[in-house]
């Protein structure tokens, strides 16, 4: 039983994930699903992409603001502010990643999870 609600938080905390990346005008979002794959670090990776730099920090102070409010939780740890190229904000089970376009193209995350179930949502 106990599993199901861990289960039940990581996919609504997923969900919070893209509204905050929606509310910025954030693209390109995909929810891999990593949950039945052994090897993974957590339940769900979220990338999305921006436009700039500017873009993403406002990407992830946006989905920070919204958990926060619905959960009142803060990420375990988040990197990449400096720069604001790619931003991690990892929630335990579910890691963002937040990057500006070309660094994603060059990155390249989701083809190492080839075997996650994805998900694409529209900006909004």
């Amino acid at each position: 039983m106990a599993k199901k609600k861990i289960i039940a938080l990581s996919t609504y905390l997923s969900e919070l994930v893209v509204e905050g990346i929606q509310e910025k005008k954030g693209e390109d979002i995909v929810r891999l699903d990593l949950r039945n794959i052994h090897s993974s670090v957590a339940d769900f990776f979220i990338v999305c992409s921006a436009n700039s730099s500017t873009q993403v920090k406002a990407i992830a102070d946006s989905i920070e603001d919204v958990i926060y409010k619905n959960t009142q939780a803060d990420p375990r740890h988040k990197e990449g502010f400096e720069n604001a190229d790619w931003i991690i904000l990892d929630y335990f089970d579910v890691v963002v990643h937040i990057f500006k376009t070309e660094k994603r193209h060059f990155y390249g995350i989701e083809e190492l999870w080839g075997d996650a179930e994805t998900t694409s949502f529209q900006s909004a």
